[in-house]
């Protein structure tokens, strides 16, 4: 899974522990589904920073798209949850 980090650019979750990718991922959902700016800019901030410390970086050159899009880490919580599905970001596992 290719994931697009606003303004840091895409990185390749295909290797990192999915069940802790997914619990940042829920615990951003969690937050903007109680109206909690903090909390999601806390959330959202924790998973940015698992994701470009553990995510492979695609080559400059990659041109396919991104399989999710999350949003810069000072988003407003208007802005964090228009990026968002029913799932999160992240679509839950099968």
């Amino acid at each position: 899974m290719i994931i697009r980090m606003m303004g840091e650019g895409q990185f390749d979750v295909k290797n990192v522990d999915q069940d802790l990718l997914q619990k940042y991922d829920n615990q951003v959902e969690d937050a903007v589904n109680a109206g909690n700016e903090e909390a999601a800019r806390t959330a959202l901030s924790a998973l940015h920073d698992y994701v470009t410390a553990n995510g492979q970086p695609v080559a400059d050159d990659y041109l396919g798209s991104s399989d999710v899009v999350i949003p810069f880490v000072d988003a407003t919580l208007a802005e964090i949850a228009e990026l968002l599905t029913g799932e999160g970001f992240i679509p839950d596992p099968a």
